[in-house]
C-alpha cells in the first residue's frame, strides 16, 4: 500500500455496483449471443441435464481461472513484470478471484493487462462457439465477457490518465494507485 504523498489519485471500484452491472450484462449478452447463434445457425437446441449443467459449471470455473492467468500474462508481456512479482488467488471474503503485481506498470500496459482476459476468455470462446456450433461456448463466452465488468470499470477510469503514468495495483482490494512522477 502506498503512502498518500506517493500517489496522485486512487481508482477504486464499487463491488456492489460492478456485481449488478455484471449480472445485467450476463443476462443481456446471453440473450443476444443466443439470438445471434440462432440467426447464424438457423436453430438452437439447448438441453438441460445434470451432466451438462455440471460441465458448464466446470467450464465457467476454468475460464475464471484462465481470466486471472491472462491478467498475469498481460503483466508479464505488456508490463515486463517478472513472475516473482506477481500473485494470484481467491479472496473468499470479497467473493473475487484476483491477479496482482507488486511492480507498478505504465498506464498503457495496465490497460492492456486489464482487457486481455476479456478477449481471451470471453470473446474467443464466444466466437469459437459460433464456429463449431456449440451454444454452450457462446453462453460461457457471454458470461466471461460480463465477468470482466470490474476490469472495464477500471479501464474506463484509467483512460483519464496519460499513458506513461505509473499504476500500482493494490494487493488486497480492487483498487489502483496512480503514482506521482519523479
Amino acid at each position: 500500500m502506498e503512502k498518500r504523498e506517493d500517489y496522485l489519485s486512487i481508482v477504486e471500484i464499487d463491488l456492489k455496483r460492478v456485481a449488478w452491472s455484471s449480472l445485467l450484462m450476463t443476462v443481456i449478452l446471453s440473450i443476444v449471443g443466443l439470438v445471434i447463434y440462432t440467426f447464424l445457425q438457423g436453430a438452437i437446441q439447448l438441453t438441460l441435464t445434470f451432466w451438462g449443467f455440471f460441465l458448464f459449471c466446470i467450464g465457467y470455473i476454468l475460464l475464471i481461472v484462465l481470466h486471472e492467468c491472462f491478467h498475469l500474462i498481460g503483466f508479464y508481456f505488456f508490463g515486463k513484470v517478472p513472475w516473482s512479482s506477481m500473485d494470484y488467488g481467491v479472496n473468499l471474503k470479497m467473493g473475487i478471484a484476483y491477479a496482482t503485481t507488486t511492480v507498478p506498470l505504465p498506464n498503457h500496459a495496465m490497460k492492456k493487462a486489464l482487457l486481455l482476459p476479456f478477449w481471451m476468455t470471453g470473446v474467443l470462446p464466444m466466437l469459437f462457439g459460433y464456429i463449431i456450433e456449440m451454444p454452450v461456448l457462446v453462453l460461457l463466452g457471454a458470461w466471461l465477457i460480463a465477468g470482466a465488468a470490474g476490469d472495464f470499470a477500471m479501464y474506463k477510469e484509467l483512460r483519464r490518465y496519460p499513458k506513461d503514468v505509473l499504476i500500482k495495483d493494490d494487493p488486497i482490494k480492487p483498487k489502483l494507485y496512480i503514482l506521482k512522477k519523479d
